[in-house]
């Protein structure tokens, strides 16, 4: 993907173009008194031949390259950091924001295919216990602008060698939290004459917040939804995961079922592992029967160590029977491979640490 060069820079007052959908960038072009179907056009420039220079986009007027800084900002924010793991398969971006902050996202390369993980707020409020971005607090949210441009940013790195790339929002924060923004965000990416990025292809991560997770279900899209869920007990998650003291299982479950019968699709019960604190066979026990109520998978996930916290990872044989055990009493169960550990891009550990130290 192309820079903006300096000729074409915006006006201070240009909205960035990577907020816009195609409907809202049309309404901008009409606004200043140009032609709404140029939005089309520069979609395609945009987000299928992946240019950003308006000088070079050899189909509309000349006029219109010379002012296409006056309709919409066309820089993405700064790299100021890449980090590969020693595999070269998963990369981490630091990326600057335009009031300073970074923001973390994680591109994965796996047999299944090439996966970004986005972020869509600077910290968390959350403050899950295990978390690295928990402890950081939260900052702010990201606007639409900021989540599109992640993806655009780490396809240009990769030079957009997997189409077919899948996205979740597993990222710093909590997407439910930052709502609006989040689903301007998959609209955009979504949308047929850009990346056109299906909705099975997207995955939305929360906590369990409810209300979040009843509205997603009535947007008329089958996002995949992974429930963060780590505990099966009220007594352990209220100590992992604090919202639940808001919406306990009792409560977020019957959601979670409905959210996969609403939408045909299974959600994904994430599951961190965590020596000593929810590994027990009881607890497989228990995450099997809520597994079963559902129409789920569940996704174990080693814990990723984090500096300052007393957790530790189970060993490789004990995680490994706990999957045993709960296939078959369990619908369908992963353990996942860790990726990015080395660079701190793992799961829970984005929060600008420094793989040095």
């Amino acid at each position: 993907m192309s820079t903006l060069p300096s000729s074409a820079l915006p006006d201070a007052s240009a909205p960035s173009f990577f907020g816009l959908s195609r409907a809202r960038l049309g309404e901008r072009l009409a606004s200043l008194g140009l032609p709404a179907y140029r939005a089309t056009q520069l979609f395609t420039w945009a987000y299928r031949k992946h240019q950003l220079d308006p000088l070079a986009m050899a189909n509309l007027p000349l006029a219109l390259r010379r002012e296409l800084g006056r309709v919409a900002d066309l820089r993405l924010p700064r790299t100021a950091r890449i980090l590969a793991d020693p595999s070269g398969d998963t990369h981490k971006f630091a990326l600057e924001l335009s009031d300073g902050r970074q923001v973390e996202c994680v591109s994965m390369r796996a047999e299944r295919g090439l996966t970004f993980c986005l972020s869509s707020q600077v910290g968390c409020a959350l403050r899950c216990s295990f978390c690295a971005t928990g402890l950081m607090g939260l900052q702010r949210n990201l606007t639409a602008a900021e989540i599109v441009a992640q993806v655009l940013i780490m396809g240009d790195f990769l030079r957009w060698a997997d189409n077919g790339f899948n996205l979740v929002f597993m990222g710093m924060g909590e997407p439910l939290a930052n709502y609006d923004a989040v689903m301007e965000a998959v609209r955009i990416l979504h949308d047929e004459r850009g990346l056109n990025v299906g909705a099975r292809r997207i995955t939305v991560s929360t906590v369990g917040l409810v209300p979040g997770m009843e509205r997603l279900a009535g947007e008329g899209l089958a996002l995949g939804l992974a429930l963060s869920l780590h505990a099966a007990t009220d007594e352990v998650r209220d100590q992992l995961v604090p919202v639940n003291r808001r919406w306990p299982l009792r409560e977020l479950l019957p959601v979670a079922q409905a959210y996969g019968l609403r939408t045909g699709r299974r959600v994904t019960l994430e599951y961190t592992l965590i020596e000593g604190i929810n590994d027990s066979p009881a607890d497989a026990e228990r995450l099997a029967a809520i597994a079963r109520d559902l129409p789920s998978k569940i996704n174990l996930i080693p814990y990723n160590p984090v500096p300052g916290l007393p957790y530790r990872r189970p060993s490789a044989e004990a995680m490994q029977a706990f999957a045993e055990w709960l296939y078959p009493r369990a619908p369908a169960v992963t353990l996942r491979h860790t990726q990015g550990g080395e660079i701190w891009a793992a799961c829970g550990q984005l929060a600008g640490l420094d793989p040095q130290t």
